[in-house]
């Protein structure tokens, strides 16, 4: 199986790591560059959902 989450651009690469880096620091995990695979789920999830967030923050900030 292949995976499709790569972003092949590379400056929207950067621009994703800096969001995830920024949400991390919201929600108080400690993520660091590379590899972060001894977070634990709910450390993940926190990121993640903390990213959803602030996604639709933007676009409703952004329809108005």
């Amino acid at each position: 199986m292949k995976n499709n989450n790569q972003i092949n651009i590379p400056e929207a690469r950067e621009a994703m790591d800096k969001f995830k880096m920024e949400a991390a620091n919201e929600v108080g995990v400690n993520l660091k560059n590379g590899y972060n695979g001894d977070l634990t789920s709910r450390e993940a999830g926190s990121v993640g959902g903390q990213m959803v967030k602030k996604m639709i923050e933007s676009y409703e900030r952004n329809m108005k």
